[in-house]
């Protein structure tokens, strides 16, 4: 009888250890509706993340954007014609206000912007994005993104 009680509370332990959604880290919400307002195309909501000091990299592309203004006018155009943009996170954690995210961000939209007129393309693209936050001014200081580019390139060879 004991025996069968201590199994049930061990069996339930694992349960009682899970978070629970409210107990995600302030880090962590704040990066999921940033990323929100950027997968959502809501340019509104982006430049409040933003101050003239933020800093957008894509450092497999070798390109870095300083300041709301410039980051917001790189966003428009990239996501010109995109259908379909969202972050599925499969992985997240943050060291205080450094926060990773590794997933996939997955991409719909027509095929001339990847040469390929009269196509819709559809593209899954690994990638990790890291943002350094400012909490207490709810400021993204840094995003910066590593993407798997040669998937996408293998991606579209075969579309």
């Amino acid at each position: 009888m004991i025996k069968q009680f201590l199994i049930s509370i061990l069996m339930m332990l694992p349960l009682a250890a899970q978070a629970g959604p409210g107990d995600m880290p302030a880090e962590q919400q704040m990066a999921i509706k940033y990323i929100q307002a950027l997968t959502d195309h809501d340019y509104r909501t982006l430049a409040s993340f933003y101050n003239r000091d933020s800093v957008f990299k894509d450092r497999t592309a070798s390109k870095t954007y300083t300041g709301r203004r410039n980051i917001i006018e790189f966003f428009e155009r990239a996501h010109r014609g995109v259908l379909e943009y969202d972050f599925n996170i499969e992985h997240m954690y943050n060291s205080g206000s450094l926060v990773v995210m590794i997933g996939n961000y997955h991409y719909r939209g027509p095929g001339s912007l990847f040469g390929k007129p009269g196509k819709v393309i559809e593209l899954a693209i690994p990638g990790v994005t890291t943002v350094k936050l400012d909490l207490a001014n709810h400021r993204v200081k840094e995003h910066e993104d590593l993407m798997d580019y040669q998937t996408m390139q293998d991606q579209l060879a075969t579309q």
